[in-house]
């Protein structure tokens, strides 16, 4: 690999001849033509397309708020004379408009600064997360700074309340009349690498700083996240950064709702709450998607929920857009038609696999997939919360509670600004993102004059 020069000398360029090595090599020539990928829309079989349904547009919509998440982040170099030290900055919005606005919004094929002033309230959510080579305060690790920096994070004071009392009702269900008391952390973050052995988490002994006492040393409520597995004291932090961002999205949410539901409960019947990417957990985070469904669950069958995530890349992206527009003649989803995907379709024609051994999002989702085609040609790929894990082997249209409702409004907030985006996600984006020209820049640059000042 190429390596860029800290010096006078020049970089190490990677050659540009040495790809012929590689096309006229026999192995890696068999390899490819083994390889199974994604089918086109002229091979998706009549058999297959039972699931796509109509949308009822003539259903009342009980819905007048809506609230959208997003978030991002950005690398920078604490040191110009050592790179490799690295701090994550991250910005999270949370953006809230009533129906009415965003109608009006939604007619406008461009958002100008004048229309910032139809939001009602935004909220942002600053995080500074160190990634590789640098340890915050007292810390006596990068492992260490990484789980204190989060659950700092989590403590801070929102409007009389936090992340972490979120996250405590969350997690041992408080929401329910009768909550659980035991959580069992699979890996005790006090051990070192390559240590076994599991931490049981009992709410009675937690103390008023959300902490447990152990044999072993203090373990936070955020330690249930796991990202303490992911971190290498050599290699850095960086593969939690992905892992991180869709996790805090999901907890502003569900920090929202547990507002409004200790509030004012009946409000949830009217607010549409919209997730920045599927509704799923990845990696050390994984877990979480447990109690996510738990949530859901408890709050289809007692109140309402409307919510639902919104992805914008992939694979499941590129299928919808294969299935949606004209390509040869095939539109297998024409315009106000949805599709409720199986797992078996998922792995016919999305991502190969066998489906009979495989089940899609086992380990990381709380919902379904759905891939929407509105009457007015947007392509929309969108996860609706499920009650049941199996619910994606044999999905009916009854099982995805409020869906036609969600899709109405989901039509109604489209944004032509972008391909395929809807109004909020357009807004909390703009409003929250981190460009490389001039966020990263300036970041870099505080952060070393913040590093020299030390």
């Amino acid at each position: 690999m190429g390596i860029t020069s800290r010096s006078h000398k020049p970089s190490e360029w990677a050659s540009k001849a040495n790809h012929t090595h590689l096309i006229k090599d026999p192995f890696i020539q068999s390899f490819i033509k083994t390889c199974k990928f994604p089918k086109e829309a002229s091979e998706i079989e009549e058999a297959d397309k039972e699931l796509i349904q109509d949308l009822d547009e003539d259903i009342v919509n009980p819905i007048k708020h809506i609230l959208a998440v997003d978030g991002g982040y950005t690398t920078v170099e604490v040191k110009k004379s050592f790179p490799s030290s690295q701090i994550a900055f991250f910005q999270f919005g949370a953006v809230l408009f009533s129906v009415e606005d965003l109608e009006e919004l939604s007619e406008k094929p461009f958002i100008f600064p004048e229309d910032m002033n139809k939001l009602h309230d935004l909220q942002r959510f600053k995080l500074a997360l160190p990634i590789k080579n640098v340890i915050s305060g007292n810390e006596l690790s990068l492992k260490d700074s990484v789980r204190k920096t989060i659950y700092d994070f989590f403590m801070r004071d929102r409007d009389s309340s936090n992340f972490m009392a979120t996250l405590k009702w969350l997690v041992f269900e408080e929401y329910k009349a009768h909550s659980s008391e035991i959580y069992d952390l699979g890996t005790d973050p006090n051990l070192e690498p390559g240590e076994k052995g599991g931490v049981e988490l009992k709410r009675s002994q937690m103390k008023s700083d959300y902490t447990f006492d152990t044999s072993n040393g203090p373990v936070f409520l955020t330690d249930i996240f796991r990202l303490h597995e992911a971190v290498d004291e050599e290699q850095g932090a960086g593969g939690i950064l992905g892992y991180v961002t869709r996790l805090i999205e999901q907890i502003v949410i569900v920090h929202f709702i547990r507002v409004i539901y200790k509030h004012q409960r009946s409000l949830l019947n009217n607010f549409l709450f919209i997730a920045d990417g599927p509704l799923s957990f990845s990696g050390q985070t994984a877990n979480m998607h447990k109690l996510f469904r738990e949530l859901c669950k408890f709050l289809q069958e007692s109140n309402n929920l409307f919510l639902v995530g919104l992805e914008k890349s992939g694979p499941f992206v590129d299928h919808a857009q294969e299935i949606c527009l004209p390509r040869q003649g095939q539109v297998i989803l024409k315009g106000g038609q949805y599709l409720i995907l199986s797992n078996d379709y998922i792995y016919k024609y999305v991502t190969p696999g066998d489906s009979e051994k495989m089940h899609y999002g086992i380990t990381s989702y709380y919902s379904g997939k759905i891939i929407f085609h509105s009457s007015d040609n947007q392509v929309f790929v969108l996860s609706i919360p499920t009650a049941d894990k199996d619910i994606i082997k044999a999905p009916q249209k009854f099982l995805y509670r409020n869906l036609d409702e969600i899709l109405i409004n989901i039509q109604k907030l489209k944004c032509d600004m972008y391909d395929d985006a809807i109004v909020p996600i357009a807004l909390v984006n703009k409003l929250v993102s981190l460009a490389n020209h001039p966020s990263k820049i300036l970041l870099e640059k505080f952060a070393l004059k913040s590093a020299s000042s030390l």
